[in-house]
């Protein structure tokens, strides 16, 4: 019997050969080509030997598979770029014969006169699941570790495996295709529900299961493969399929603008697939794929939302040498939302949280926010009312400040007020061991200039949280002067430990992120100005892929926050640091028409009760002379949004605040939902290449002003044909990653 690195393959007295997918040295199996080429192999093996009369397939390790390696597929990519420039005729043929590689290798073990089962013991993604769909049958194990998807839409691409063809096969079209566009997970009883696996087993009796649907004589032919096969969804072309595609192809367009090829190549996919024999489906998927992985959005989310997503995860940006801490107590100093909901993901990662308030009615106020949290989770099926007592056993409430003995770090979260952040460093450094580690999650206030209320500076750091902390998945990491590596080291290890991803950014005011957001929001208040009607500039920011528009992101963080960072920014830089028609406007809303916000119910839009929805604030378009939406270029509108936080990031770099792209770009996403289709900030530049960006720069800057100049940065860039991952490689010596 054939020896294989990454399979073990047995067969028992019954001839099930049961093929058990091991990859030595991975926590997680993927498919790389050798897995490609041994699985070849193994489906020759199975079905050119007389005594193995069906195969099982599972995983030795608590996940099915994580599906391809998708650094395999950037490689792929690079490839094609070098060879595109000698022969692009060739090196388009050479791509699409390697994207079909796999699919054809699914098809191969589907008609090979076996059955195959697979038995789905844990997490199974991507071509791991399409690989599922191809065998006979599917059983999965009834565990919440078990969780099955094609989440390939997530970094611009598509199941290319078949997966779009034997998807709206064995489920109903409509539930197909909000899978496939959504790349949603779903559990072994969901997933059987849609008719996308076989059966649910006890995760002990999985094996015996799977290997019974062979013993009781599953039949190795795919229903598609049979004579006089029904679509379960109805024909394309019927009354099913009237009511389905042109709502379907309308209700893309509201989600993604037209900024997702992948989204569309699916609609395309599965409609056109639909119509013709499923070899010749599998052509045109084959085809679409092979498009879309030329798209710069694929190549630009492939490269942030995966691969660097992927490596900041792991700890990228940890310094060297310092040796990894298990956290045994954390304390949190402030019970309001932010400090609330830092206790809750802290005692969520199972980590014991000491909650301090300056009395303990406001302590446990903050610690009754993770039980509504978890109140929820139960609700919705996600969490056991011993989970949530487990949980808030973790957090104790309390005024008391000798609690903190025995903390490995203190995360401060109290208000924004230099004097009262002063108050409670030197309280909690008194109780704190040598070693401890102090964090503010401030926005505004430099670290360095709240290190020096610290007795030991090199500890001091800054972790900045989004709101709210439970669903945001960044966290800024912010180095004072003096910040030490331990610090660093200690602040990634619990941002980690919190599953959450941590960027590390130099000290500044606003940091990185709400440098962005205040200059996308700042575009809206100009727009106003210019009597652009409001609803085109909040439609104009969605259609330019943002996830929110900066009036309704406005009226979230606060209006009178707005004005209070304006003041403050006046106070400390001068009054020509702000652009005063702005402030007019933001002063204006709150002083003449108490307009603060969601929370005042009264803002940029009006917040009626519910279940009546938002609407925009009739008295917004009184404030300036109307321009006629005809003669404005939405196009344009759309650019302004994009560039004007392009900018900001670059000058951020060139600042030397944010050292490194991926963190650039990763956080931009992450934080505020930078159009995700563009891989990020950076990569939006990079995207359409520096020397098109600046000259789309200069253009807007003669028509709107200086906010658009560009950096001398990207100028330099622009002369050098540049990109950003070029000039500030992160791999250092690993360069053919950085292309």
């Amino acid at each position: 019997m054939a020896n294989y690195n990454n399979f073990k393959v047995e067969t028992d007295s019954d001839g099930i050969a049961l093929i058990t997918w091991d990859m030595p040295g991975r926590s997680m199996n993927v498919f790389t080509e050798e897995v490609m080429r041994e699985l070849d192999k193994i489906v020759d093996q199975v079905a050119g030997d007389a005594a193995i009369k069906g195969a099982v397939v599972t995983s030795g390790k608590d996940s099915f598979s994580g599906g391809a390696d998708l650094t395999m597929l950037q490689r792929m990519l690079g490839v094609f770029a070098k060879e595109k420039l000698k022969d692009a005729e060739k090196a388009t043929k050479d791509l699409f014969d390697n994207a079909g590689y796999m699919s054809k290798l699914f098809r191969k073990l589907e008609t090979s006169g076996k059955p195959w089962v697979s038995a789905i013991n844990g997490t199974c993604m991507g071509g791991a699941f399409e690989l599922s769909l191809s065998c006979h049958a599917r059983v999965a194990a009834d565990s919440d570790k078990v969780k099955m998807a094609l989440p390939e839409i997530k970094v611009g691409l598509f199941p290319g495996a078949g997966g779009t063809q034997r998807v709206p096969r064995l489920a109903d079209t409509q539930a197909a295709l909000q899978m496939l566009t959504s790349g949603q997970n779903l559990s072994p009883a969901k997933a059987k529900s849609m008719n996308l696996i076989t059966a649910v087993a006890p995760a002990d009796k999985l094996i015996d299961a799977a290997k019974d649907l062979i013993k009781g004589g599953l039949k190795p032919v795919q229903p598609w493969d049979e004579k006089g096969f029904k679509l379960p969804g109805g024909p394309v072309y019927s009354a099913a399929g009237a009511n389905l595609w042109p709502p379907a192809i309308a209700i893309l367009r509201r989600e993604t603008y037209g900024n997702y090829p992948a989204a569309s190549a699916i609609l395309k996919c599965v409609y056109e697939g639909l119509l013709v024999p499923f070899d010749t489906a599998l052509r045109i998927e084959q085809r679409y794929f092979t498009e879309v992985m030329q798209t710069t959005e694929a190549a630009m989310m492939i490269r942030s939302l995966f691969v660097s997503l992927q490596e900041l995860n792991k700890g990228a940006r940890r310094p060297e040498g310092v040796p990894e801490t298990k956290f045994k107590k954390i304390g949190v100093l402030g019970a309001g939302f932010m400090g609330a909901g830092i206790a809750y993901v802290t005692a969520q990662a199972g980590i014991p949280v000491v909650l301090i308030d300056r009395d303990v009615p406001a302590a446990e106020k903050g610690k009754a926010h993770s039980a509504g949290l978890m109140d929820g989770l139960i609700k919705k099926g996600r969490a056991t009312p011993e989970k949530k007592e487990q949980l808030l056993s973790l957090i104790t409430a309390t005024d008391d400040y000798s609690l903190l003995d025995g903390c490995d770090m203190v995360v401060e979260a109290v208000f924004e007020d230099s004097e009262i952040k002063k108050g409670v460093t030197e309280k909690a450094e008194a109780v704190l061991k040598p070693s401890a580690i102090f964090a503010s999650n401030t926005s505004t206030i430099p670290i360095t200039s709240l290190a020096t209320n610290s007795k030991r500076p090199k500890n001091f750091v800054g972790i900045h949280f989004f709101s709210p902390v439970d669903k945001m998945m960044l966290v800024e990491i912010i180095l004072g002067k003096k910040t030490g590596d331990k610090a660093v080291a200690m602040a990634i290890d619990y941002v980690r430990a919190i599953k959450k991803t941590p960027i590390v950014v130099n000290d500044t005011r606003g940091f990185y992120v709400n440098r962005c957001v205040l200059r996308y929001m700042s575009e809206s208040y100009q727009m106003l100005i210019e009597g652009v009607p409001p609803a085109m500039i909040e439609n104009a920011a969605k259609m330019a892929g943002m996830p929110v528009g900066p009036l309704a992101l406005t009226d979230e963080t606060a209006v009178d926050l707005a004005q209070k960072i304006m003041k403050q920014t006046i106070r400390d830089l001068g009054e020509k640091a702000v652009d005063q028609e702005q402030f007019a406007l933001i002063n204006t809303m709150v002083d003449t028409h108490g307009r603060f916000g969601r929370k005042n119910g009264k803002g940029f839009y009006d917040y009626p009760a519910k279940p009546a929805k938002k609407k925009l604030w009739p008295g917004l378009k009184d404030l300036y002379k109307q321009q006629d939406p005809d003669k404005i270029d939405v196009e344009v509108l759309k650019q302004r949004f994009l560039v004007t936080i392009a900018l900001e990031a670059a000058r951020v770099m060139e600042e030397g605040i944010v050292i490194d792209p991926r963190e650039a770009d990763v956080g931009s996403i992450l934080a505020f939902g930078f159009a995700p289709y563009t891989g990020g900030a950076l990569s939006y530049i990079d995207g359409m290449g520096a020397k098109a960006f600046v000259k789309l720069a200069k253009d807007l800057q003669k028509q709107y002003g200086k906010q658009f100049k560009a950096p001398k940065l990207l100028v330099d860039m622009a002369d050098k044909g540049e990109t950003f991952y070029q000039r500030f490689n992160p791999y250092k010596g690993e360069a053919k990653k950085a292309a």
